[in-house]
């Protein structure tokens, strides 16, 4: 069916959008901070995937599309890197807010440096297969430069997060790889990556997938923070007149 990716991204988003305007949650209030920051991630990462299709190391069954492209990718694909980001971002939002889930520093600290020496090292071992070695790579320097650069003191509280969302990844990630269809809607070269799956989906997919989420976690945060101080400064302005 043509809608079927379309339908998949609706189904990722549309719980999460509509208990955004809960009024324990509010996360509609950040709806700005959250498009900008996706907009942002979503260029790099649409670029990346528009030079990995046009190389050949994934393509799309059109029979599950509605048939709509921008720079060689389906319309479907591109709203995949807002409509994830958007799940994803909201489920830390809502868990971070009403759950205690903060890592000491030492233990963030080494998790971190653990992380970019097995992602380094991965993206060597597998450097002749551009979907690893790509992913591993630039996961390994997202984290440095976000933690050590950035300051972003919560990558750990972020992988958390990213398990406890694993199994909704898994059925989003299965259904696009193949899961329940006759054939994949997302199809990969088998030269170009490890060969290891978790039911359809390449391992690398995980990784990938946590590197886009933190990404958008490290731009929303910014962004929000941002509102709040202008929000506080108009307070002021208010109050002085």
């Amino acid at each position: 069916m043509q809608l079927t990716y379309l339908l998949i991204n609706f189904f990722t988003v549309i719980i999460c959008f509509i208990f955004s305007f809960h009024p324990k949650i509010n996360f509609y209030r950040h709806f700005r901070a959250f498009l900008l920051s996706a907009v942002l991630v979503a260029t790099v990462f649409i670029i990346w995937d528009a030079w990995f299709t046009k190389l050949g190391v994934w393509w799309f069954d059109d029979q599950y599309l509605v048939g709509i492209r921008f720079f060689g990718l389906p319309l479907e694909e591109i709203l995949f890197f807002i409509c994830i980001p958007f799940s994803c971002i909201f489920t830390y939002f809502c868990l971070t807010k009403f759950l205690p889930m903060d890592w000491k520093p030492l233990p963030d600290k080494i998790f971190v440096i653990t992380f970019i020496i097995i992602s380094l090292f991965a993206a060597v071992y597998f450097r002749e297969k551009i979907y690893p070695f790509m992913t591993f790579l630039t996961l390994g320097i997202s984290l440095f430069i976000l933690y050590f650069l950035l300051g972003a003191k919560w990558i750990g509280k972020a992988w958390i997060v990213y398990l406890i969302l694993l199994p909704g990844f898994v059925l989003v990630n299965g259904i696009l790889t193949g899961t329940g269809l006759e054939s994949p809607i997302v199809n990969y070269n088998s030269e170009t990556f490890i060969g290891v799956r978790f039911l359809t989906i390449p391992i690398e997919d995980f990784f990938y997938g946590f590197e886009l989420i933190i990404w958008n976690l490290y731009f929303f945060k910014k962004l929000k923070k941002e509102e709040k101080i202008n929000d506080n400064d108009e307070n002021i302005i208010l109050k002085s007149t």
